[in-house]
């Protein structure tokens, strides 16, 4: 497989995990990199699956009730160096029985990538959100932080 396609894999592999609510395996996933959000930095799998579990709301089927949708996923790839990066923006959809379906957030992803050992994986993760919805039932933000836009 291309190595860009391999890159893209990586990146919506993140979105069916957050979706699922399996923030073990985001944790896997991004377990060779820092992620780097609204709030301080973290790294390793065992921190990224801790701030996923405090920020993110959870309902009883085990997932956030969200479907990320990633798209515009450029990557660069240097295939001497063994490096990549890639840039892509997302779309957040929520929906609960007493929530329509609505757009609660989108923003965009740089991510940089490394290659060992015949495998490629995340070593960094920046999200940025542009424009906020009403995200108080999908995330648990500090008082200070935009909920609605």
């Amino acid at each position: 497989m291309a190595t860009d396609r391999v890159i893209e894999n990586l990146i919506h592999r993140y979105a069916e995990l957050v979706d699922a609510g399996d923030f073990a395996g985001v944790g896997a996933l991004l377990s060779h990199a820092t992620f780097a959000g609204s709030g301080e930095p973290v790294s390793g799998a065992e921190a990224i699956e801790a701030m996923l579990r405090e920020l993110v709301v959870v309902y009883e089927d085990g997932t956030p009730r969200t479907k990320h949708l990633v798209s515009n996923v450029a990557v660069e790839v240097d295939e001497y160096g063994g490096t990549a990066s890639a840039r892509s923006s997302f779309t957040v959809l929520q929906a609960l029985p007493d929530l329509p379906l609505q757009i609660v957030a989108t923003g965009t992803y740089r991510d940089r990538f490394e290659r060992g050992d015949g495998s490629w994986w995340f070593v960094e993760r920046k999200a940025g959100l542009d424009l906020v919805g009403d995200v108080t039932r999908h995330l648990r933000l500090p008082a200070e932080s935009p909920k609605a836009g």
